[in-house]
């Protein structure tokens, strides 16, 4: 059992980031990505939407790709089908993102296994707004 003073990656990384990518964000407030992505906005995390099929979400302008957000990227969050996440996480490799997040149901273990490599802490098959829930109520 950790003692209180550790904390597991996934904590330290909740609690360090501030910028977090949702790639696949949709401005359907029906969509889980917008539910999501609202909940850590108001949590105090800076939600930047990229999507080429909007203009702006939750007030904040969209972006086509990963590589036009001009600015730091703490997690990149994932919302999209497995056969795109090896585009995302080639392109969070190129910006040097230190965190790569995909929700639940969103599964590449070679993509995966190919950011591990290059330093990018992975967590796949998970809802980022759960871990955030249970670790910080």
């Amino acid at each position: 059992m950790a003692s209180s003073r550790q904390t597991d990656p996934v904590t330290e990384l909740l609690s360090r980031a501030k910028t977090i990518a949702v790639v696949g964000l949709s401005d359907s407030p029906m969509r889980a990505s917008h539910g999501v992505s609202a909940y850590m906005q108001s949590h105090g995390y800076r939600i930047v939407p990229v999507n080429p099929q909007i203009e702006f979400c939750l007030g904040e302008r969209a972006y086509a790709s990963l590589l036009e957000v001009p600015e730091k990227i703490d997690i990149v969050n994932i919302f999209r089908r497995p056969q795109f996440v090896q585009e995302i996480v080639d392109q969070a490799i190129q910006l040097k993102v230190p965190a790569i997040w995909m929700q639940e149901g969103v599964i590449h273990e070679r993509a995966a296994e190919k950011a591990r490599q290059t330093g990018i802490f992975v967590v796949m098959d998970r809802c980022i707004l759960k871990d955030h829930r249970a670790r910080f109520r």
